[in-house]
C-alpha cells in the first residue's frame, strides 16, 4: 500500500474517533487523560518502556528514560488538572466576553529517537485534553518501542469507553508516510531535528515545531561553585545528553574558573588534553561538519574509545576549552553528547556578550541558564539575551522542560520564536491544540479621552 493511502485510512479512522470525543465533558476528558498517562508511569510499564527504548534505540540510558517517562509524564498532568479545554473556559464580564474552547481535529505528532519514551505519551495526553485525536509517526530506530506505548494507551481508552482510535502510531514509519501525515493531519507537532521541523513547516499545514538547542551556561564569582558543579553534571549525564537543553557549553568568569574546573573534575568530569581535544572533534564531525551519529547520547567511555583516548573509568563526562566560536569551532556547538565546552571570560559583561555569539551561531532562541546570587545579573541576562528560557541555579535539562521545584511547564517539545524559526516561544503543551471561540457582546462604550491617550505627546 502506497504511503498516501495508507495514512489517508489512518487519518479517516482517527476523525471517526475524533468525532465521538468531540462530545465529551471535561470530567470524561480529563479521567482519560489521566488513564492514559497512568497506563504508561506505573512503576512496572515505565521500567518496561525504558528498557525497551534502550534497547532499540542503543541511545541513552535505563535511569534517564525510566526518570522521565515517571517525572515528565506526572509534571504534565499536574499541569493540567483543572485546566478548562471543553465548552466555557473563560469569561470576562467587563469586556462582555466568553471564550469556547475547540478541538483543532487530527494532529500528526514527530517523535524523535532520542526521546521516545516520554513524548509520545505527553503529546497524546495533551491531544486528549483538547478532545483530538491523534496520529504519531516515530523514528524508525524507535518503531517497537513507540507500538508498544501506543498499544499501552490504546488499551487505557479501550478501559475507559473511549475510541482507541483517539491515539493511532505508524508502525512501519517511512519518510514517505511522516511526509503524508503532515500533509493530511490539521496540526502538525514537530519533535527533532532541524530536518524535520522545517519539513512540516514546509507541509502546508499548521505547525508547532523546535528549534535547535546549545545550552549555554554562564557561572559568575557570586555563585555556589559546588552546587553548580553538581547541578551541572547532573544535568549532563543525565539520559546521557539525549536532551538538547544539556549543558553543551559553560562560559565562566575567570576569577572562578579555576576552582569551578577542579569542582566539575570532582564531579566525573574528564579535561580533555590538547591531543585528546583534536581526536574527539576528528570523531566527532565529519569534514564537512556534521555531527557523527555514533557519539550522540553515548557514555563517556564509548566516545573517548571512539576517539581512541584513554579516560579514568570513572569519569561520567568529557571537557574541553575552547576559544573561539562558529563553524571552525565546532565543539561552541551543539554536540548532543557528554562533551562540553569550557570558556573562560574576563567578567559578567563578556560572559553575557559569548552567550550571544554562543547561541548567535547555534541555538538561538532556545535557552541558558546562569549560576549566580545577583538578582540584577539575571535581570541584564533576561533583557540581553535571545533565548526562549533562562534556567537560574538549575540543572539545564531536568528545568527547562519543566521539573517540580520550578514553574516552567511540563513538556518535551520546546518551542524557540522566531529566533529559531517557530511560531511559539513557549512550552508547548495541552494549551496549543485547541481553538478558541471568541464571543462578543455589546458592553458601555469605553472612550479614553485625547489627553488620556496621547498625554504630553498633544
Amino acid at each position: 500500500m502506497e504511503a498516501k493511502e495508507m495514512i489517508a485510512q489512518l487519518i479517516e479512522r482517527a476523525r471517526k474517533a475524533q468525532a465521538v470525543a468531540e462530545g465529551y465533558t471535561q470530567e470524561q476528558v480529563d479521567e482519560l487523560v489521566a488513564a492514559i498517562a497512568w497506563s504508561v508511569s506505573n512503576e512496572e510499564t515505565a521500567k518496561q518502556i525504558a528498557r525497551m527504548a534502550v534497547e532499540e534505540t542503543q541511545l541513552g540510558n535505563y535511569d534517564g528514560k525510566y526518570a522521565k517517562i515517571t517525572k515528565k509524564v506526572r509534571g504534565a498532568l499536574r499541569d493540567m488538572k483543572g485546566a478548562k479545554t471543553v465548552g466555557v473556559i473563560e469569561r470576562d464580564e467587563a469586556k462582555g466576553l466568553i471564550k469556547f474552547a475547540k478541538p483543532v481535529g487530527v494532529i500528526g505528532a514527530l517523535v524523535p529517537t532520542t526521546n521516545p519514551e516520554a513524548t509520545p505519551v505527553i503529546k497524546s495526553m495533551d491531544a486528549v485534553k483538547g478532545r483530538n485525536a491523534i496520529v504519531i509517526a516515530p523514528h524508525p530506530r524507535a518503531k517497537k518501542t513507540n507500538t508498544f506505548i501506543v498499544n499501552t494507551m490504546r488499551a487505557a481508552l479501550k478501559k475507559y469507553g473511549a475510541p482507541e482510535d483517539l491515539i493511532i502510531g505508524i508502525e512501519e514509519p517511512s519518510i514517505e508516510s511522516t511526509s503524508e501525515l503532515m500533509k493530511q493531519c490539521d496540526l502538525v507537532v514537530a519533535t527533532g531535528g532541524a530536518g524535520m521541523v522545517q519539513a512540516a513547516y514546509s507541509s502546508g499545514t499548521p505547525a508547532y515545531g523546535v528549534g535547535a538547542g546549545n545550552a549555554v551556561i554562564i557561572v559568575d564569582e557570586t555563585a555556589d561553585l559546588d552546587d553548580a558543579a553538581h547541578k551541572i553534571m547532573l544535568s549532563k549525564t543525565f539520559d546521557y545528553a539525549t536532551s538538547c537543553s544539556a549543558e553543551n557549553s559553560l562560559v565562566i568568569v575567570e576569577s572562578v574558573y579555576d576552582a569551578l574546573l577542579e569542582k566539575l573534575q570532582a564531579e566525573g568530569g574528564h579535561l580533555a588534553t590538547a591531543e585528546q581535544k583534536a581526536a574527539l572533534q576528528k570523531t566527532m564531525w565529519d569534514d564537512e561538519g556534521h555531527l557523527s551519529r555514533f557519539i550522540v547520547a553515548q557514555p563517556a567511555s564509548k566516545i573517548a574509545e571512539l576517539a581512541g583516548i584513554s579516560i579514568p573509568e570513572d569519569k561520567k563526562f568529557i571537557m574541553v576549552q575552547e576559544t573561539e566560536v562558529g563553524p571552525q569551532a565546532p565543539f561552541s556547538g551543539e554536540k548532543m553528547s557528554v562533551v562540553m565546552t569550557l570558556f573562560k571570560v574576563p567578567d559578567f559583561a563578556a560572559a553575557v556578550d559569548q552567550v550571544n555569539k554562543i547561541t548567535g551561531y547555534q541555538g538561538t532562541g532556545h535557552s541558558c541558564g546562569i549560576h549566580t546570587t545577583s538578582d540584577e545579573r539575571i535581570e541584564v541576562l533576561g533583557n540581553s539575551v535571545k533565548v526562549s528560557r533562562i534556567m537560574v541555579r538549575q540543572p539545564q535539562c531536568y528545568a527547562n522542560s519543566g521539573n517540580w521545584d520550578n514553574g516552567m511547564p511540563f513538556t518535551l517539545t520546546l518551542g524557540c520564536g522566531t529566533w529559531g524559526g517557530n511560531i511559539a516561544s513557549e512550552n508547548i503543551t495541552y494549551k496549543h491544540f485547541i481553538n478558541v471561540t471568541w464571543v462578543s457582546s455589546p458592553i458601555t462604550p469605553v472612550i479614553p479621552s485625547d489627553e488620556e491617550l496621547f498625554g504630553d505627546v498633544m
